[in-house]
């Protein structure tokens, strides 16, 4: 097994088949404050549990995806490793994108925001942002012209995207509604495969939001739903 690369909530290892092990850790990112923070982009905080908390919750959520014929990296989950393992998927751009889709004015984009906001929390039509990978710029967002004329995405592969963006959010949604939680947010990556694009990384609660009765839910308050 061989380190590829030592990221803020996971390590990534190549196997000997070449596929990739996802390793995820007790790290989240936090705010300047240390509260947690799905939206930043820095690991500050460390919460024991976390790491398999992680590994539980995207199994069982891209094993559900591929139910729904939503195309994935996901091969399975490595209980010992406390990881999954995936297949190799090529990333868009230099250093990749993050796509986040929001049914809630909430984060950064009510702070954003708040002046067109009638209030914090107001619904949201499976808004969709993407990001750039970028932790030296702190993940700049950029809009659909930007990316084709950066040549980051084309107009296909962008409609792509945030049309399978939409269609996940609308699974997750649903399936934490029938738990009795709300979905606000998420972020998602995606790549490429044989020239197929398909959702990648992982699907946790260190990367988005859920609420209880108007409560949001903290990383290992979400994980106690996925035992």
């Amino acid at each position: 097994m061989k380190l590829i690369y030592k990221g803020k909530t996971k390590d990534v290892y190549e196997l000997e088949n070449k596929n990739v092990l996802l390793k995820f850790k007790d790290s989240a990112t936090s705010d300047s404050d240390g509260n947690f923070d799905p939206g930043a982009n820095s690991a500050g905080i460390t919460i024991d549990g976390l790491g398999m908390a992680s590994l539980k919750m995207t199994a069982y959520y891209f094993e559900l995806l591929n139910k729904k014929n939503i195309p994935t990296h996901f091969i399975s989950s490595d209980i010992e490793n406390a990881g999954i393992t995936v297949k190799p998927a090529e990333t868009f751009g230099k250093t990749g994108i993050e796509v986040i889709c929001r049914l809630k004015a909430v984060g950064s984009f009510y702070r954003r925001f708040k002046a067109y906001c009638t209030k914090e929390g107001m619904d949201l039509d499976s808004l969709v942002e993407i990001q750039i990978k970028d932790d030296e710029q702190g993940d700049p967002f950029i809009d659909k012209y930007g990316l084709i004329q950066l040549n980051i995405l084309t107009d296909y592969e962008y409609v792509t995207i945030v049309t399978i963006t939409r269609r996940t959010a609308d699974i997750l949604k649903n399936d934490f509604a029938e738990k009795g939680l709300e979905l606000y947010d998420m972020k998602f990556e995606f790549g490429k495969i044989n020239g197929e694009i398909v959702l990648i990384d992982d699907i946790s609660p260190g990367n988005l939001r859920v609420y209880k009765n108007g409560i949001w839910l903290q990383p290992l308050e979400l994980a106690e739903y996925f035992k």
